[in-house]
């Protein structure tokens, strides 16, 4: 490690350059940006950098979540920014080891099995490309507990079918990465954590990069994020998920600018091919915009080759990377809360190439706030209604007709929607996954809340009025006997 320490060293020095500081004048328009961003949604901490022609201006702000000040050398969860290292890796195998983006996949992974026998005809093209025909629908890759390690999300793919033939169609799996991954740990016998250090990141100088299978995995570095519900952000751990090679990469800002500069071929030329890294960020077939651990956008302007780009989500970091090819502008952004971390980042390009910033907009905070009034509102009126149990059984005792299952009904479906809401996004997804009471933990709050109020509030008042069916008539019983046995009195009081 002291060898790989020293390479990592040397090879800063001889890039030269590779995090220039930059005025604070200058970085004005991009801290306004920034700012801007923070107060739309309430981010704790912002490491952003701007790459031009000029030099690299960097604007930190906030906090982690030890409540630490965020620098350049804070380090995040990047998310599936991690995509386009594992894509990198592969290319460096396809460059040294012999590997070809077309062999098929059990071919160099012979641990890969799945029931449904099309998955022979699967090529690591594919996997990079999201074109191999795994899904969502046949493969829940957020079910938990999650797997630990590569080996496991494999094994885990043994009892699965795909979604589509390969190559079809395009559909964003983050499975396919971990088993680039797993491609990666078996062609070079390392895992892939030790061939990232020692073949890009010690050689970029990225000294403070890493990368880990579980996207919970704790670092001795790496502080929690936060979740942040309509401007008030608590610190929460990342939740668990399988992450290795497709969303597990630790960076900081310092190190991001030089794998952005890396991708742009300003350093590190030494490491891979230019045809490859090109390959990288070319679309692939099967796709409108996907290259391999890249997104491609497709500009109006045919004549230009549009911006290589792509973002990170996890449920407490959010990030986004981006590069014009024509210009050289390009920008980073990592972030430990929720957001949207890409807009951000092309504001930034914009303001850098003389175009104005696009105001922000934070639907979250539109949707919480509805998903807050239906609480109250739902709070209020089961209370209300569990109250008044009581005066509602007298009235139902009084008809002649009262047909009491019927009117237990709109009870019971607020306790039905109660027990699903919080599988809302699953159900949007095309699943059913009773595990979204869990996830919404960290994703959606709210719906968990609101789930939690109708299920209990709607039981409680089911069972009120049920008990004051039994209650209220005995009361109205001995209520008559006591009048009649008054009246009678009365009566032969006045008789006598």
């Amino acid at each position: 490690m002291r060898t790989l320490t020293l390479l990592g060293i040397v090879s800063a020095l001889l890039v030269s350059g590779t995090v220039p500081s930059a005025a604070a004048d200058s970085a004005t328009s991009a801290e306004n940006t920034v700012d801007a961003y923070v107060d739309a949604f309430a981010t704790p901490g912002v490491a952003a950098a701007v790459i031009s022609r000029g030099g690299v201006d960097l604007i930190v702000r906030g906090r982690d979540g030890a409540g630490r000040a965020i620098t350049s050398e804070t380090p995040f969860r990047i998310a599936s920014m991690s995509k386009s290292m594992t894509a990198t890796a592969i290319m460096l195998l396809v460059q040294d080891e012999g590997l070809d983006l077309d062999d098929r996949v059990i071919d160099r992974l012979p641990e890969f099995t799945m029931v449904d026998a099309r998955h022979a005809d699967i090529t690591i093209r594919q996997l990079l490309s999201h074109t191999s025909g795994l899904g969502l629908q046949t493969n829940d890759e957020f079910a938990l507990p999650a797997p630990r390690t590569t080996r496991a999300v494999v094994a885990e793919l043994r009892e699965r079918r795909l979604a589509a033939e390969p190559g079809a169609r395009f559909e964003y799996h983050n499975t396919n990465y971990t088993l680039a991954a797993r491609i990666v740990e078996v062609v070079s016998g390392q895992s892939l954590d030790d061939f990232l250090r020692q073949r890009l990141f010690v050689p970029l100088g990225m000294l403070d990069s890493r990368s880990v299978d579980a996207c919970d995995q704790g670092t001795d570095e790496v502080a929690p994020g936060f979740s942040v519900v309509l401007g008030f952000a608590y610190v929460m751990p990342e939740m668990p998920g399988r992450c290795g090679g497709n969303g597990g990469v630790v960076s900081t800002l310092a190190d991001m600018v030089k794998w952005l500069r890396f991708n742009q071929g300003d350093i590190g030329a030494f490491l891979l091919n230019s045809n490859l890294l090109d390959e990288l960020h070319a679309v692939q077939p099967g796709t409108d915009s996907y290259a391999l651990g890249w997104q491609r956008s497709v500009p109006d302007d045919s004549s230009a080759s549009g911006a290589v780009s792509h973002g990170g989500t996890l449920a407490t970091f959010t990030g986004s990377m981006a590069f014009e090819p024509e210009t050289g502008t390009a920008a980073v952004v990592l972030t430990n809360g929720v957001g949207s971390p890409g807009e951000l980042t092309q504001n930034l390009i914009d303001e850098a190439e003389g175009v104005s910033a696009k105001p922000y907009e934070n639907p979250l905070d539109t949707a919480n706030s509805i998903l807050l009034g239906l609480v109250v509102l739902a709070l209020i009126l089961l209370l209300v209604t569990a109250l008044r149990a009581p005066r509602w059984a007298v009235r139902i005792h009084a008809a002649r007709r009262p047909r009491l299952w019927l009117r237990m009904i709109p009870l019971t479906l607020v306790i039905v929607a109660g027990l699903f809401i919080p599988l809302t996004p699953a159900l949007l997804g095309g699943s059913m996954n009773w595990q979204y009471w869990v996830i919404d933990v960290w994703l959606f709050p709210l719906l968990d809340l609101l789930g939690v109020v109708l299920v209990l509030g709607g039981t409680s008042a089911l069972v009120s009025r049920i008990v004051a069916l039994r209650v209220v008539p005995a009361r109205l019983r001995g209520r008559r006997q006591v009048e009649s046995v008054g009246s009678a009195r009365l009566s032969h009081a006045r008789e006598t």
